[in-house]
Order: C-alpha cells, then sequence, then structure tokens
C-alpha cells in the first residue's frame, strides 16, 4: 500500500490542533495509561509487599507499564492504522498532518528501545515482562501477525497487556520470585475480563474496520450480538472471581466484587437497548465497577499471601 500520510482526503480543519510535542503527547494517549497503571498497583497490594522498602520497583514500573509500554503501543497502534484513522478519526496526530511524514514509525521505534532499557534497570522479571508486553504490542498492530485484523486474538492480546501482565509483572518485581498461584488466577481472570472492554472500545471505528477488512468483533458479528458477548465475557471472570474468593474463605471481599459485578449488570439493559451509541459512556461507568473489583480481589489476596486481615 502506498504511504499516503500527510495526503489523505480528510476536512481542512482536521490539519489544525497541537503540534511538535503536544502532538507527540497526543500520538501517546495518556488516558490509555489508567488500565495498565491501575493493574500494575494491583499487583503491588496483592503482592503483600511494603511499598516504602520496594518503593523504585513501584514507582518504576508504574512508569513503565503507562507513560512508556502503553504509549509505545498508541504510537505503534496509530503509525499501522494511519488508513484506518484518516476514515474514522482523521483528527488524529499522523492522519492530519501534525506529525508528518515516517516521524510516527520513528516515535513508536524510538519508544520501544527506551521502554525496554527502562525495564532492564528495574530487574530480570519486570525486563522479561516488559519484552512480552512490548513484543505484542508490535503484534497487535504491525504485519505480518497484525492480531488487530482479529477481533478475537487482538483483543485477547490487549487485555492481557492492559490486566494481566502488569499485575503479574508488579507482583514478581516488588517479591522477587514468582509470584503465589491465588495472584496469577486473578490476573489472568480480569484479563480475560478486559477481552470484553476491548469489543467495546471497538464500537467507535466500526465503519472504518469495514471499508478495510478489520475484523473487530462489533465489524464482524454486528453491533448488538458484539455488545451481547462484550457483557457475558466481563461478567463470567468475575463470577469466577466471586468464586474463588469465597473458596479462599475471604465471604467480605467476595461480596464486595459482586456488588460491584451486580452494578455493572445492572447497567447492561442500557447498554444493550443502543450498543453503538452507549458503549462508550459504558466504558467510561460500567468499567470503573470492574477495576474497582480488580483492587478488592488484589486485597483479599493479600490478606492470603501475608496472612494478615
Amino acid at each position: 500500500m502506498v504511504d499516503t500520510v500527510g495526503t489523505t482526503d480528510r476536512p481542512a480543519r482536521a490539519v489544525s490542533g497541537r503540534r511538535g510535542p503536544l502532538a507527540v503527547l497526543e500520538l501517546l494517549k495518556p488516558i490509555t495509561w489508567f488500565a495498565p497503571m491501575w493493574a500494575y498497583a494491583c499487583g503491588i497490594v496483592s503482592s503483600g509487599q511494603s511499598v516504602s522498602v520496594h518503593w523504585l520497583a513501584a514507582l518504576g514500573g508504574v512508569v513503565l507499564a503507562g507513560p512508556l509500554v502503553c504509549g509505545c503501543s498508541q504510537a505503534v497502534n496509530d503509525w499501522f492504522d494511519r488508513h484506518v484513522d484518516a476514515i474514522n478519526e482523521p483528527y488524529r496526530p499522523i492522519p492530519s498532518g501534525r506529525i508528518p511524514g515516517r516521524w510516527g514509525l520513528y516515535i513508536a521505534i524510538v519508544w520501544t528501545l527506551l521502554s525496554a532499557g527502562f525495564a532492564w534497570l528495574l530487574g530480570p522479571w519486570v525486563f522479561a515482562a516488559g519484552l512480552v508486553g512490548l513484543a505484542l504490542a508490535w503484534a497487535y498492530s504491525a504485519p505480518p501477525l497484525r492480531l488487530k485484523m482479529n477481533g478475537w486474538w487482538g483483543n485477547a492480546a490487549v487485555g492481557l497487556c492492559y490486566e494481566g501482565l502488569p499485575w503479574f509483572t508488579a507482583a514478581a518485581a516488588v517479591s522477587a520470585t514468582l509470584p503465589d498461584t491465588k495472584i496469577i488466577l486473578l490476573a489472568l481472570l480480569y484479563s480475560i475480563g478486559a477481552h470484553g472492554i476491548m469489543t467495546l472500545n471497538d464500537f467507535k471505528a466500526v465503519e472504518g474496520d469495514r471499508e478495510l477488512g478489520i475484523r473487530s468483533l462489533p465489524a464482524a458479528l454486528g453491533v448488538e450480538r458484539a455488545a451481547l458477548l462484550a457483557c457475558v465475557v466481563m461478567a463470567l471472570p468475575q463470577v469466577a472471581v466471586v468464586a474463588l474468593l469465597t473458596s479462599w474463605e475471604k465471604p467480605w471481599f467476595a461480596g464486595g466484587v459482586a456488588l460491584l459485578l451486580a452494578a455493572q449488570v445492572a447497567l447492561m439493559p442500557w447498554l444493550m437497548a443502543k450498543p453503538k451509541e452507549r458503549a462508550a459512556p459504558y466504558n467510561g461507568s460500567g468499567v470503573l465497577f470492574f477495576v474497582l473489583g480488580m483492587l478488592v480481589s488484589a486485597f483479599a489476596v493479600r490478606g492470603l499471601v501475608t496472612g494478615g486481615f
């Protein structure tokens, strides 16, 4: 495909806006950093280790998970999605021309190297997990794998990078050992639940995905079926979390997660009534209860690992 960056037809107003460092910051999408940073914080809590003792691994890992690895993934995605964004989001830095030529690719490469170097400074566990995250970031967006072309594989990769991998990395980094099996189970379950969140995130680009042959789940299944699938995939792992916490004799924590899940389920009929229009608002409300459940679960495991409350 011929590179048409800077020449793609778009509204004239899209070219105006933030340039230079501010355009680079927009390319890295700070709003997306919250999920992996939150998951990393949950991993620290679940480990039972003192933040004051392991402050370098805690602070450095949060920076690595958010601005570096997640920011890198956004730069990689925007570069390889520049033709899609010219249809769906022409105001983005690359299709609008505010990051011209091949600078989007150069930023993605530099941010990858910077992230890997920073991960190396934080120790072998963090470095290994960081490399996995960076590899998935490129595999998600870049040929030949381009996992995002299939909503099943692409959403699984993002869910793992956003939730499970940062959680596991944090617990391993501050404890300097393989995390407890209970921690790994929770991280995996919330990664599966995040698959549904990623499906809802794809609703904003249905038209462009269909035009360019990207089989996101809303484009492939239709918005109604994809919304229903997203709800089920978000809910079932949390049901499993409630069951696990109950079996681990943490009924109060299990009850807390159950209440947060009930709040999500109560909002799902509202989402299903107009899934395309309401996917984004649901991501801003129902997902809040999802991530709060992560923190509740992390405190529950902390008590099991440390023998505390």
